[in-house]
């Protein structure tokens, strides 16, 4: 048994749980805007939980969340500025944690169909050079298709540091897994071996997908003889449904118990996970058991 490191949960959620100003379209960065307060407690309760690795909360400083005009304007600063942040309470904490600079979907959460390469790699370049020099690791999220993966992989060629690209996956069980744009998962995984790729990761998928992924990375790595690092970070939504607008609405959350969450990931470390978190609607508590299980393990 290899060992884990525990990634943090989702931002979006906790951020709504503590009161910070949050509404659509703006999503996780109206708190970076308007009371960037609460982004630091937000870290420092999963950090207090027990993660060991916490991600830039840079994941709506894109047009698709802040509109093109404000983008334009603030984009880079705000994703700077969120970068900041995570460095500040990692510091405060005097803990060993490292900080994730976050890639999020440039053109869009869970729409393949939107995306569009030369447009991405713009985005994706912004969003580099403004965190790069603040974080430890690279974290790409939520990736649908294998052509967003190559652009995000071209633009983190730039950097020797640790760099972790996680797919977001169909919500389909007893299924061949697919990305969210109907590729096999099989097919990604022999396309990220031609990058710099440290890891691959699943998230903002139901934990149910997530087993017969990890198996199917496993076969390809074997078939390739080739390593990379295993982590997720899946979420508690309720299925996501092609074409979902996730500007338009909040998806709904089912509840996922510490207890249950800790089931999957146990699970999933068994076949090879050594990064585990959690996605949108896992909170510190989700967090906070899988971190005691994880010193149980040493």
């Amino acid at each position: 048994m290899t060992a884990l490191t525990i990634l943090d949960g989702g931002m979006g959620r906790e951020l709504k749980r503590i009161g910070a100003p949050f509404s659509q379209p703006l999503w996780s960065a109206q708190a970076l805007i308007e009371s960037p307060q609460f982004v630091a407690q937000a870290h420092q309760n999963f950090i207090e939980a027990g993660a060991q690795i916490i991600t830039v909360n840079s994941y709506a400083c894109v047009p698709f969340h802040l509109g093109e005009g404000l983008y334009a304007e603030q984009g880079a600063t705000l994703a700077e500025k969120a970068a900041n942040i995570a460095r500040e309470v990692v510091a405060q904490s005097q803990q060993e944690v490292l900080v994730a600079g976050s890639i999020p979907p440039a053109l869009g959460s869970y729409r393949p169909e939107l995306f569009e390469a030369k447009r991405a790699y713009e985005i994706c370049s912004t969003l580099f050079n403004s965190q790069d020099k603040h974080v430890d690791i690279w974290l790409a999220e939520t990736i649908a298709s294998i052509a967003e993966a190559q652009v995000i992989a071209k633009v983190l060629a730039k950097t020797d540091k640790p760099c972790y690209l996680a797919y977001t996956l169909i919500d389909e069980v007893d299924q061949p897994v697919r990305l969210r744009s109907g590729e096999l998962l099989t097919d990604a995984v022999a396309a990220l071996l031609a990058t710099n790729a440290t890891g691959i990761l699943f998230n903002c998928s139901i934990p149910e997908v997530i087993e017969q992924a990890i198996k199917d990375v496993v076969q390809v790595l074997a078939q390739h003889n080739k390593t990379l690092a295993i982590g997720v970070f899946a979420n508690s939504f309720t299925p996501i449904k092609s074409g979902h607008q996730a500007n338009g609405t909040f998806q709904t959350l089912r509840h996922v118990s510490e207890n249950e969450y800790l089931e999957f990931a146990k699970c999933w470390h068994q076949l090879g996970a050594t990064i585990i978190g959690g996605c949108c609607g896992i909170y510190p508590s989700h967090i906070n058991t899988l971190a005691r299980w994880r010193e149980s393990l040493e």
